[in-house]
């Protein structure tokens, strides 16, 4: 899960976010919890990794070889 976050501000016509808003209402889910799995699935289907804010940074494992 992500720690921190980044706001994103979207334009769009005002009848579609009341629409939008009222589907999320129905479905019990927030308007931002949608986005975010949007763009989770946008990320993943095009292919582009990412590592979540918070999470430790996998680190390259180098040459197991010990030195002499």
């Amino acid at each position: 899960m992500e720690l921190k976050t980044a706001r994103l501000t979207v334009l769009i016509d005002p009848a579609k976010k009341k629409a939008f808003e009222g589907l999320c209402a129905r479905q019990d889910v927030t308007p931002s919890q949608v986005v975010r799995r949007l763009i989770r699935d946008y990320l993943a289907a095009h292919g582009e990794g990412f590592i979540p804010s918070g999470s430790a940074p996998q680190v390259a494992e180098e040459d197991s070889e010990t030195p002499v």
